[in-house]
């Protein structure tokens, strides 16, 4: 029996070491890690995304993206034939942003963020999403390793601007109920993570070495809100 690919991407500036705790047998998985790269002057996320697509080097494969991994995997699907797409911690369109990012959306006020303070995820999210989440997001900071100025700048952007309003049908959707930066009271029909944060996929990771498997298999039983 042919194994599965598997394609992780991680979030925002995250680098792979934020799926080091998730475990797929590798006798049933081929588990591949898609890894950032500097934008190009003034790429799209629609190219960028059709560049790293050019990565996956199996025929329909899994796609798993966490935060803004899930955007770009679901940018990605444009361009390759997927079995399947599975997003974490991530929106499915621009309606489940919460309203702090619509507000970023419309004034713009995303573009006054010191340079200096993007190297600083948690301050970034104080400043943008709230400081409820900052020091949460503490720990994903750990795992920050592209430290680029212009493609911080850049991924930010592209978050807020995200303009995707019809959801991909192929889109699985694994959401935490205590996400702050994507509040779960904005996302409909995904499965949901008891107690999950936005750093979930690092801190609850026997959640997911448990469920993941049957997900990607379509052989569990887990509700949708």
């Amino acid at each position: 029996m042919s194994k599965i690919p598997v394609y992780f991407m991680p979030g925002l500036a995250a680098n792979p070491l934020i799926f080091e705790r998730i475990r797929l047998d590798d006798a049933r998985f081929d588990v591949h890690y898609l890894e950032w790269e500097i934008p190009k002057p003034k790429e799209t996320l629609e190219d960028y995304a059709e560049r790293i697509a050019l990565h996956v080097k199996h025929k329909n494969p899994i796609l798993i993206g966490v935060s803004f991994g899930g955007i770009l995997v679901q940018e990605m699907a444009r361009f390759l034939e997927v079995q399947k797409i599975i997003i974490i911690s991530s929106v499915k369109s621009k309606s489940e942003f919460p309203k702090r990012i619509r507000f970023a959306r419309k004034t713009l006020v995303y573009k006054l963020i010191p340079i200096r303070l993007i190297l600083s995820f948690g301050k970034l999210a104080q400043f943008v999403f709230g400081e409820k989440m900052s020091h949460r997001m503490q720990l994903y900071d750990t795992f920050l390793s592209v430290r680029d100025l212009y493609y911080l700048k850049w991924a930010v952007e592209k978050v807020v601007l995200w303009d995707r309003e019809e959801i991909d049908k192929r889109v699985i959707h694994i959401h935490g109920d205590k996400d702050e930066m994507f509040p779960i009271q904005n996302i409909k029909k995904c499965i949901v993570v008891e107690g999950g944060t936005h750093v979930m996929i690092y801190v609850k990771y026997r959640w997911f070495n448990a469920n993941l498997p049957a997900i990607i298999l379509d052989t569990n039983n887990l509700c949708y809100n």
